[in-house]
């Protein structure tokens, strides 16, 4: 009898004792199937479908997804001359730094009252020396026009009163789109989905791209705005199931950091990062 055999015998035997064990179903999601593939006369251990193993089977990088793959450079009239059949590739990388706003009131239906309280406060001014710290020269600060997100980058701003701070009703909260698993503790209507959705995803769209040829020199952007927006464009840049993005949870003052390399390749440093908070200004809200 071959070693493979005896190794399927035995992983069979070892499950058959398990399930006989255990006395319930439940444990065949965690059953190791062994199929021995005679044309390459291996073992595949298969667990949750083939999907993890098939290559065929696997969701490709979309190399374009930005739509600004480069492009062969023609002349003004389309004829043959001096340029032409050249590509204008990118040469720089982007940085974009997402914050999350600090903690803000959460016992008023007031928008304009839902301001930083004392420990919000602390967490942005510590978020603003961190930033500093990493001693970068930071193009453009963009912040929601919520108002705990407004505070939150003027704090910021104290410790880089150098870089330039533009709003926009883009990047505020909203509901990007419904998550899968559902939670029974957030349901919105199915029309503010199709509301904010639209709109945190142009946010995405006009944010999120890699370089233009023109540009020669890395850059880095920071964005002070939302949970759901943030988590919505890290599911979107790695090219992750956007209905994932509840899946993850990131802390008030939170730091993300994510890379756009020139050939449109995205890369994610951080996630929700708040390692400059000491443990009693760490939360959630």
């Amino acid at each position: 009898m071959g070693s493979c055999s005896c190794i399927l015998i035995l992983i069979i035997m070892y499950s058959i004792f398990i399930r006989t064990v255990a006395g319930i179903s439940g444990v065949g999601a965690l059953w190791v199937l062994i199929e021995q593939t005679k044309e390459q006369g291996v073992l595949h251990a298969l667990s949750y479908g083939r999907g993890v193993y098939d290559k065929e089977q696997r969701v490709k990088w979309d190399k374009n997804w930005d739509c600004r793959s480069p492009r062969i450079k023609e002349n003004i009239k389309g004829e043959i001359g001096e340029g032409d059949g050249t590509v204008e590739k990118p040469t720089a990388v982007r940085h974009l730094i997402l914050i999350r706003h600090g903690q803000y009131v959460m016992n008023t239906d007031d928008s304009d009252k839902k301001i930083l309280t004392e420990l919000g406060r602390k967490q942005a001014i510590a978020t603003g020396k961190r930033l500093k710290e990493f001693n970068i020269s930071y193009i453009v600060m963009h912040h929601s026009t919520m108002v705990r997100a407004v505070e939150t980058a003027q704090l910021i701003s104290e410790s880089l009163p150098d870089v330039p701070m533009k709003s926009t009703d883009i990047l505020c909260e909203g509901a990007p789109i419904e998550p899968e698993p559902a939670v029974g503790h957030w349901k919105p209507d199915h029309w503010q989905f199709f509301q904010d959705g639209a709109r945190i995803e142009t946010a995405f769209r006009q944010f999120f791209h890699r370089a233009t040829p023109d540009q020669k020199e890395d850059s880095f952007e920071l964005f002070v705005c939302h949970s759901n927006v943030i988590r919505y464009f890290v599911c979107r840049a790695l090219q992750l199931p956007p209905e994932a993005w509840l899946r993850m949870s990131i802390g008030n003052c939170g730091i993300t950091r994510i890379t756009i390399r020139p050939n449109g390749r995205v890369s994610i440093k951080g996630l929700g990062d708040t390692g400059h908070l000491p443990p009693e200004m760490i939360t959630f809200n």
